[in-house]
């Protein structure tokens, strides 16, 4: 009968642990690898990312240059006339709300995104947008689609 006291793990094989600190001729005895002093050969050390042992790290030696544009920057989401065409009937109007309820924006990038002009539209939708590329709202006024805005 099988229960679980008899059951093997047969996927891997076991390996015997190394003990350490068990006398010079266990091959890991007296300073079990870990070289002569020092915080490495002590118990409880962790690696410091940088640190230098109590020298000033390099990072804290080199010059802050530059600019990053990357807190003030503000990504802007990229919708295709051709999404808009597949996901939109006629007569429906485009804007932030609309785009949030077909999945296509997400809250957080509601507040800019753009339309370009890339695929055909067909369907006469009313756009209620801030930023359309100049391509795409050439295609809406060849098209005389209605624009809002």
């Amino acid at each position: 009968m099988i229960t679980l006291s008899t059951l093997k793990d047969t996927t891997r094989t076991r390996r015997n642990v190394q003990r350490v600190g068990r006398g010079i001729g266990s091959n890991r005895g007296k300073t079990c690898r870990r070289g002569n002093k020092g915080d490495k050969a002590r118990s409880g050390y962790k690696r410091r990312y940088g640190y230098e042992g109590g020298q000033m790290p390099l990072y804290r030696k080199l010059p802050i240059r530059g600019f990053a544009n990357g807190r003030f920057r503000t990504d802007v989401a990229a919708i295709n006339l051709g999404l808009i065409d597949k996901l939109f009937k006629d007569g429906e109007v485009v804007n932030a709300q609309t785009l949030i309820e077909k999945n296509i924006l997400n809250r957080k990038t509601s507040k800019s995104f753009k339309i370009l002009a890339g695929g055909k539209l067909q369907k006469k939708v009313k756009f209620d947008v801030a930023l359309l590329s100049e391509r795409a709202r050439e295609e809406l006024e060849k098209g005389s689609f209605l624009l809002k805005n």
